[in-house]
């Protein structure tokens, strides 16, 4: 069953980041139809919707070290758990990161070096924002992304509903943040481009997982000091 859980992890988070840094990577920016930042940040969204009602029952959907690490803090997640959590979703954002890859430099003109939907701060951020605004924005945004994950599972929030709540949340986030960095708020989302890039990502890589990492845990406590019960375990399935 445990494998099973990485396994979906790795598929959720692939399909999160193809899907979301696709749409930035091939889609935003096409002639006349292109779907700009709206366009973009609904992809991201959507991409957590589709894979809450795919796989949440298998694995929890995180996609994301910050929101395991958060749900962790929380009380809501295993701590053990978490390093192979991890270890599945880089992998799943860095095949997606490469077939995306392949895909985009099918067309002429392709330049991985102008972005590849990287994130990033200072001369990188769409908006030549600072490394201090960067970090904050990042923790204060995967923050505010835990809190509502840790309300959307409790035990008496309405049901069936979660994975639209946090997809909505996502798209939110994005739209106030992909001009300040790109919005990242997932590590593994960061690491999977960043790796095609090379150079100024990889060196500014640092900042998208300490930030979110910080903000996920926050966002965790908090949570779980302002409402303690009930709690479960936002694991999927259970072992038999």
């Amino acid at each position: 069953m445990d494998m099973k859980k990485y396994a979906a992890e790795a598929i959720g988070t692939f399909w999160l980041t193809f899907a979301g840094c696709g749409s930035a990577v091939i889609a935003a920016g096409f002639p006349q139809v292109g779907i700009g930042l709206v366009g973009v940040s609904l992809a991201f969204g959507l991409s957590v919707v589709t894979m809450a009602y795919a796989i949440g029952h298998i694995s929890g959907c995180h996609l994301n070290p910050a929101v395991t690490v958060g749900l962790a803090a929380g009380g809501r997640f295993p701590a053990g758990q978490i390093l192979p959590y991890v270890i599945a979703q880089v992998a799943g954002a860095i095949v997606a990161a490469w077939l995306l890859y392949v895909i985009a430099s099918g067309a002429p003109g392709f330049d991985v070096s102008k972005g590849f939907a990287s994130n990033g701060y200072d001369a990188h951020s769409p908006g030549q924002y600072s490394m201090i605004v960067c970090f904050l924005t990042e923790v204060v945004m995967t923050m505010m992304f835990l809190f509502i994950i840790m309300g959307a599972t409790h035990g008496r929030a309405p049901a069936g509903f979660a994975p639209l709540a946090i997809g909505l949340a996502l798209v939110m986030i994005h739209l106030v943040s992909i001009p300040v960095t790109n919005t990242s708020v997932n590590p593994a989302r960061s690491t999977g481009p960043a790796l095609f890039v090379g150079g100024w990502a990889l060196s500014q890589l640092w900042l998208f997982w300490v930030a979110p990492l910080i903000g996920g845990a926050l966002g965790g406590v908090i949570y779980r000091w302002l409402s303690e019960e009930p709690t479960g375990v936002v694991a999927g399935a259970k072992k038999a």
